[in-house]
């Protein structure tokens, strides 16, 4: 039975290579364009119609990219765009979708089915492929590495249609490709674990079966979104204080500044100061003008004493992206030492100064007192003298 069901079939589609060999090219006729209107075909060098007895979307679609005017919007029946005139060449035309031309449609040439030039069939087609829309599900623009972005590519006419993917700007291979069935309208997109390479600009294109199965049409490029991937380097961080202070320690009473940088900045950001001590957390803030910012405490107490952190923070699209903290950085609050105290060293200068000068005026002293008493060579011989006469006298005398 299934048999002679088959074979009644075939026989009454007459789906016949030899006959379809006869027949020429496709043309559409009284629409408002030459992507609109009746569909005739050329056989024997007439022109004839098509019944539109099984006439849909697959039938519309092999003709509208056979005559290179994009895809069906509409399969139309009854004589949409007027009677024609001449042979029905076609009656009740099967196609798979797949055929490069109407005529290589399976059709039936002649049979019993009542069918006038009131049934002629018509098409609209959207002229050439219709454009994409991109949308971005994700609720926000801006990201971090790692994460994913959801994006929605959609198409008004969704027959016929192959796959859909995802372009980045400037990169000519798509970065995500989605299949879709000949029915589906609308496909998601995802780009997984995005890097900071994954900003930019991004669009959709579809794909469509045209003809054989190995011919295949790709739309024009849809909107363009763009996404932001936030990256934020961890913060580097030191301190400056007097030099006589231990290292890791700073004296107290006295100045120090702590500074935070990163190399990597965003417009609004502002770096973080942490201290975390025994009795709990502080926190301070400064803006980001710069690629560095610096804390600075006029007169350390015990209070500061702790570990200091830095990280960086930008909010950004509506959301707050903050940077990895950066190595714990300690500082003790230390006592002045007494005997290095600014009092102490001022005493012991000014004291060390007296008795240097003090040493230096006895030693001139001296030497200007022992210049004086040393007789120069006339006094020692004069004196000599005085002294033999002196004693000869007295010897005289005696």
């Amino acid at each position: 039975m299934l048999i002679f069901l088959r074979v009644l079939l075939t026989g009454l589609l007459g789906v016949v290579r030899d006959e379809a060999a006869a027949f020429g090219r496709v043309r559409l006729m009284g629409g408002d364009n030459e992507c609109s209107g009746r569909v005739e075909v050329l056989r024997h060098d007439q022109w004839g119609t098509v019944c539109d007895h099984g006439w849909d979307l697959r039938e519309a679609d092999v003709v509208c990219l056979e005559l290179d005017c994009g895809l069906a919007e509409s399969a139309l029946h009854g004589a949409a765009f007027g009677a024609g005139r001449g042979e029905i060449w076609l009656r009740h035309v099967q196609c798979s979708g797949h055929e490069s031309s109407l005529t290589r449609c399976a059709a039936v040439l002649h049979s019993n089915f009542h069918c006038t030039h009131d049934n002629d069939a018509g098409v609209k087609c959207s002229g050439t492929l219709l454009t994409p829309a991109l949308t971005l599900l994700s609720p926000h623009t801006v990201f971090s590495p790692g994460e994913a972005v959801r994006f929605s590519c959609s198409v008004p006419l969704g027959h016929h249609l192959r796959d859909f993917h995802l372009y980045k700007h400037g990169v000519s291979t798509p970065l995500v490709t989605q299949r879709a069935d000949q029915t589906q309208t609308r496909v998601e997109l995802t780009l997984s674990d995005i890097e900071t390479v994954h900003q930019g600009s991004y669009s959709c294109r579809y794909r469509i079966k045209s003809g054989f199965p190995s011919q295949l049409l790709s739309s024009p490029p849809s909107n363009y979104i763009n996404i932001t991937v936030v990256e934020l380097l961890t913060p580097q961080h030191w301190y400056n204080t007097s030099t006589e202070a231990p290292a890791g320690s700073v004296i107290k009473g006295q100045s120090f500044n702590i500074t935070c940088s990163t190399l990597q900045q965003y417009p609004g950001g502002s770096f973080q100061l942490r201290l975390i001590r025994s009795n709990g957390t502080v926190r301070q803030s400064l803006p980001a003008l710069t690629p560095s910012a610096t804390f600075t405490f006029p007169n350390a107490q015990t209070s500061n004493e702790g570990y200091y952190y830095c990280l960086y923070r930008v909010q950004l699209g509506g959301r707050i992206f903050v940077s990895r903290e950066s190595q714990p950085l300690p500082i003790a609050i230390r006592d002045p030492d007494p005997l290095l105290s600014p009092v102490m060293i001022s005493w012991l200068v000014s004291g060390l100064t007296f008795i240097v000068a003090v040493i230096i005026i006895i030693i001139v002293a001296k030497v200007v007192c022992n210049k004086e008493k040393k007789p120069s060579e006339l006094e020692r011989e004069t004196r000599t003298c005085v002294e033999n006469n002196y004693v000869a006298l007295s010897i005289n005398k005696l």
